[in-house]
């Protein structure tokens, strides 16, 4: 009797194993290259410093982990880690942080403001193939959210034709 419950479980295993294809199809995905993300906060970095602005910025990519951190020479200690909230958030809520801070500002009981890594200001761009946000570029010290916005765009649209 013992045999004969063995010999059936082990064709049952046979009979699924069979079901399955020969060779699994793995799905691809597109991700930032840290050569991409370094371009991107370089170029960000220059934009701003030839405006005389002394930033910081922060590349992350698509799970929101930090890929390029650069602190500017001159900039206050605050922006490094500013550059990088900024980056975060563009990053998790898929839209510029300047969009999220103009919800907030709308509707200040939204919770989200409260996660941590969260900021509610201008300066970072989601990075983007299509559709598919693939990380974010933060930038913080210039006179404004928008001028680092500016930066950060800068950056982006940098490697804009390798983004396709």
């Amino acid at each position: 009797m013992h045999i004969h419950t063995s010999l059936i479980a082990a064709t049952a295993a046979l009979a699924c194993a069979s079901a399955l294809p020969a060779k699994a199809e793995l799905p691809t995905k597109r991700f930032l290259p840290a050569s991409l993300a370094a371009t991107i906060a370089q170029t960000a970095y220059e934009a701003c410093t030839k405006q005389g602005y002394h930033v910081s910025v922060h590349v992350v990519g698509e799970e929101g982990q930090d890929i390029v951190a650069l602190r500017g020479d001159g900039s206050s200690p605050h922006t490094f880690e500013n550059s990088q909230r900024k980056a975060y958030t563009a990053r998790t809520f898929r839209t510029s942080s300047g969009e999220f801070a103009q919800r907030v500002k709308n509707d200040p009981a939204t919770s989200a403001v409260h996660l941590a890594g969260v900021i509610a200001a201008q300066g970072a761009l989601p990075i983007k193939i299509g559709e598919d946000v693939i990380g974010a570029v933060g930038v913080s010290g210039a006179p404004g959210g928008d001028k680092d916005e500016a930066c950060a765009k800068a950056g982006i649209d940098k490697v804009a034709d390798e983004l396709k």
